[in-house]
């Protein structure tokens, strides 16, 4: 007969502790997580809780003596029509610039996934307005548009006021984060593209799906999730616009009240009025409309993308 003592060293042999090396793999595990979760939460997540916080005050003078006020700046915000302007302009920015960059992406990355000459030369080209200094980008665009000198007006023998028209202002910054953006999304297709096999373009051959056919039948849906992606990643960076409307528009063009956007709002409140509890009151509504855009993409994507 088993005692207690034996079927206690039975039920350690059936169940057996952590190995050394699991041990070691474990540990090892967390050592590399953990600067990330630490910048996570130093960079990230407890600056959106002081904003959230600083919601709720008065911004005191050089950063001190906040005074608590409530929901005051919420109620101001509701009220403030340069508020609701801003993002208006945010979103017509947004719904330009992203599906035309990608769509131009999408094409740039099939013609460029096939065998050509000067092909790494061509993908290198498309991709340094990425690597570029915002600020350089943003300094050039604004000499193309100028309406006096400005290369484009020379071009076309016209005197288009591109940048200080109200009604044409925010499409010709749209042109600056469609061309901006362009490089960089067609390098994150050529990866997806490089990823579908050979032998669902000649299956389809054989069933007829060839040229146009073959590229909505084939790689639309096999590079969905790619797409899907980059309208996530696209929608949220064409939400956070400003340095391009920072460096282009001045404070005295007419044509600011309809091109500023949300973060540029935020950037006068908190560091030009010093009203940072104002600031961060508009961050926050910038915070719940990238939520609810990012929530409403990730429902619908089960419609339109298909996983392998």
């Amino acid at each position: 007969m088993m005692n207690k003592n034996d079927f206690a060293i039975s039920g350690n042999h059936r169940r057996p502790g952590m190995t050394y090396w699991e041990k070691s793999q474990n540990l090892w595990g967390w050592l590399f997580i953990i600067p990330t979760m630490l910048g996570l939460v130093i960079l990230n997540i407890w600056p959106m809780l002081q904003s959230f916080y600083q919601t709720f005050f008065r911004t005191g003078d050089f950063g001190r003596g906040n005074i608590y006020i409530g929901g005051q700046n919420y109620v101001q915000l509701f009220k403030d029509s340069e508020v609701w302007q801003a993002l208006w302009n945010t979103l017509k920015l947004t719904l330009l610039q992203v599906p035309v960059s990608i769509a131009l992406a999408l094409v740039l990355a099939v013609f460029l996934n096939r065998k050509m000459r000067g092909r790494a030369v061509y993908r290198a080209i498309f991709f340094l307005p990425m690597i570029a200094a915002p600020a350089a980008v943003a300094m050039v665009w604004k000499w193309l548009y100028n309406s006096q000198f400005g290369l484009l007006n020379h071009l076309f023998h016209t005197k288009i006021e591109w940048i200080s028209n109200p009604a044409i202002a925010w499409i010709s910054i749209a042109v600056i984060g469609i061309w901006s953006s362009i490089g960089y999304n067609m390098v994150l297709f050529l990866a997806g593209l490089q990823d579908i096999p050979k032998e669902y373009y000649e299956a389809g051959a054989i069933d007829g799906a060839t040229g146009p056919a073959a590229f909505f039948k084939i790689t639309l849906p096999l590079l969905s999730p790619m797409i899907f992606f980059v309208l996530v990643t696209s929608v949220i960076s064409g939400l956070q616009i400003f340095d391009s409307i920072y460096m282009i528009m001045s404070k005295s063009n007419p044509a600011l009240p309809k091109t500023q956007t949300i973060v540029y709002l935020f950037y006068q409140y908190s560091f030009v009025n010093g009203n940072k509890g104002y600031g961060s009151t508009i961050v926050i509504l910038l915070l719940v409309v990238i939520i609810l855009i990012t929530a409403l993409q990730m429902k619908l994507q089960k419609k339109w993308v298909f996983y392998n």
